[in-house]
Formats: structure tokens, C-alpha cells, sequence
């Protein structure tokens, strides 16, 4: 989510106007964080607001990296109705690059946050910077599409991504074949799955890993639908995913391994600007997690799942301490328990993802 108060302080920021019951300027985000954790620097370089994330990411050396852009990228002024509004200016985009994003998954409830128009201008903007998207476009064929990436000597991984209106997207704003918008489902029903299915079928090649993006689901809170645990299911027998990527949760959820393949039923923020906002202290929304998931490129099957603990202070990424990270691993293998997915301390530090 590196809109709002997050854009205000990189080099080139928005107008910070905003149209929210309880906030009329961005630069009132920045406050908040300011008196709750001491002063930001201003205007700060690209790279800073991802801190630590960049030496994990460095000593990782993942094949591709993969983020739900929670924001649209535009300066326009064409403002949804929908109580909170969340954009970058597209001079700011530039730190995507500083963190080596290759794919930008943007079926979320905040992409039209500045209407049609600022939709388009996120496409265009990240089509410039060379990153590949999925889950939106100028219709619903291009929002239809999922974005692909080439693994030398390795090969395909594919990104499909879909919205479900539980997460708060508008309906209206789905995609329609002569309009842009997002790659909506209208529920988890057995007429979605075919349709997902379908998708997958239609673009994928022997060999592909696919990833299934999902926006769904609430900000808080650690229960899992069933609805969901069944779709995610399906998707797996079905579709033949090798990861289901949902987002949604300002906090990390459940993790499971089923059939050998990962389904993360809710990633939590990996950043935000929620720094200094009360309410919902007990979920600790400012912890964040990088997922590092090694996939068999033969068979698609989970190899290994490390988890990195962050924490966002100063809208920055930095390590957490050994506390909040002990509790961190508690929580997330609390809400796992019912998939008998345990979470183990690694001798560095960092967490492992231990399955049946």
C-alpha cells in the first residue's frame, strides 16, 4: 500500500487531498506515524521505504518476485466515492524498480480508487517501468490475461489473479469486454471455479507454475471461510495451481500445504501507512512477512516456505525484534492449526514452514 501517506513522503508526491470521513489531507497519515513512532525524513529516496526487505531480497536471490499493488498509480483527481482513497504518483512508482518487482498483481479494492482514469494511468505507468500485471486492464480480455515470467533454465511462472466482493471491491467495477476495470468474481460458487479453471486452461502451457492470485476476504481477523478453504481446494484438484495467493487481511493468516501445494489464505501488508492509527491493536498490523517459497519446477509441488518478520516503523521496513517475531510465529501457527501447519525457528532467526 504505498499510496497516501506512504506517497507523501517519496520525492514527487500527490496532490495530498483526500475525500475521507476523518482525513482531508495525506500528509495527516504522515502525522500520525510521526507522533506515534518520532519524525520521518522528507522527501526520502526510493529505496527507502523497503529498509531491511532489500537485504533479504538480496541474500534470497528469488527467481521472481511477486506484490499485490494495493494502490493506484495516477495524479488524477477523478475520485471513487467509496470513503477511503489510496494513490501513488506515477513519478513515485520508480521504487517498485528499487525493489526488483516483477509482477504487479492489481485485482484489488483500491486500483479504481480514482476512477477509470486512474486505472489507466496504472497500466500505463507500470507498462513504462517493464513490470508485468495481472488481474486488470483496458478490458476484460487484457484484465483476463495473466502475467507471465520466464525463468531461465527453469521455466514459466504464470500469475493469474481475480477479486472476490468480499474483500470490498465494487462490483461495478469489473472489467466488461469493451471497458477497463478489474478481473472480477462475483463469488466462490461453483460457476467461479469453472470459470477460474477456464482461465487457467486457456493460457497455460505443460510445465507453467501457476499462481492463483485472490483479493478476499475482511481486513481482520483469523477465521477462514469455509467457502474459501474449499475454493482454494478445488483450485489445486482442478485447476492444478501450484500456489494460491490471498491478500486481503491487514495481517498475516493460516497457512496450509495441501497436496504439496501452498495456499496462503491471507499474506497481511507488506507495507502501509497505518503507523500512529488506533484500533485493532491486538492483530499487530504493523508486522509483516516475506514469503520465500522454493516450488519443484517439475512438478509444481512446495519445496520449502521461509518467512522473513518485518516490521513497518517510519513507513520503512525494518527487522523486527526477537519478541514480536516469537510472537509472530505463535499466531501465525495458531491460525495454521487446523491444517497441522507448525512454524519452527530457524537457527538465523528467520521462521520454516513445517507440513505433513
Amino acid at each position: 500500500m504505498t499510496g497516501r501517506g506512504v506517497d507523501q513522503i517519496l520525492p514527487h508526491p500527490c496532490d495530498p487531498c483526500l475525500h475521507e470521513r476523518y482525513m482531508d489531507s495525506a500528509v495527516d497519515y504522515v502525522r500520525l506515524a510521526e507522533e506515534a513512532t518520532g519524525a520521518i525524513p522528507r522527501p526520502v529516496g526510493m529505496s527507502y521505504i523497503w529498509g531491511t526487505a532489500l537485504d533479504e531480497l538480496e541474500r534470497a536471490q528469488p527467481d521472481t518476485r511477486i506484490i499485490n499493488l494495493e494502490t493506484s498509480v495516477t495524479r488524477s483527481d477523478a475520485w471513487a466515492h467509496k470513503g477511503i482513497n489510496y494513490r501513488m504518483s506515477p513519478e513515485n512508482a520508480a521504487c517498485l524498480r528499487e525493489a526488483g518487482v516483477d509482477c504487479c498483481v492489481l485485482s484489488n479494492n483500491h486500483v479504481l480508487d480514482w476512477g477509470k482514469a486512474g486505472l489507466l494511468d496504472t497500466l500505463a505507468k507500470l507498462e513504462a517501468l517493464g513490470i508485468k500485471m495481472a488481474g486488470a486492464g483496458r478490458n476484460l480480455t487484457a484484465a483476463s490475461q495473466p502475467a507471465v515470467m520466464d525463468i531461465a533454465g527453469k521455466g514459466r511462472v504464470s500469475v493469474h489473479a481475480f477479486a472476490d466482493p468480499t474483500s470490498g471491491v465494487p462490483r461495478d467495477w469489473a472489467a466488461e469486454p469493451n471497458a477497463p476495470g478489474i478481473n472480477l468474481l462475483p463469488d466462490l460458487s461453483d460457476n467461479s471455479i469453472a470459470r477460474v479453471c477456464r482461465q487457467i486452461a486457456e493460457f497455460s502451457r505443460p510445465g507453467d507454475i501457476a499462481v492463483l492470485s485472490l483479493h478476499w476476504g475482511g481486513n481482520w481477523g483469523y477465521e477462514i471461510p469455509d467457502e474459501q478453504i474449499r475454493f482454494a481446494h478445488r483450485m489445486v484438484d482442478e485447476a492444478g495451481v501450484s500456489v494460491v495467493y490471498g491478500h486481503s487481511s491487514h495481517h498475516p493468516k493460516g497457512i496450509e500445504v495441501y497436496r504439496d501445494r501452498l495456499i496462503l489464505y491471507g499474506c497481511g501488508d507488506f507495507l502501509n501507512d497505518y503507523e500512529g492509527i488506533t484500533g485493532c491493536e491486538e492483530f499487530r498490523g504493523d508486522l509483516a512477512l516475506m514469503y520465500f517459497a522454493s516450488i519443484d519446477a517439475g512438478t509444481g509441488a512446495l519445496v520449502r516456505l521461509d518467512l522473513t518478520p518485518l516490521q513497518i516503523r517510519h513507513f520503512r521496513l525494518s527487522y523486527t525484534t526477537p519478541v514480536d517475531a516469537a510472537w509472530l510465529r505463535q499466531t501465525i501457527e495458531q491460525a495454521s492449526k487446523q491444517f497441522a501447519t507448525r512454524i519452527e525457528v530457524k537457527g538465523d532467526g528467520r521462521l520454516a514452514v513445517v507440513w505433513r
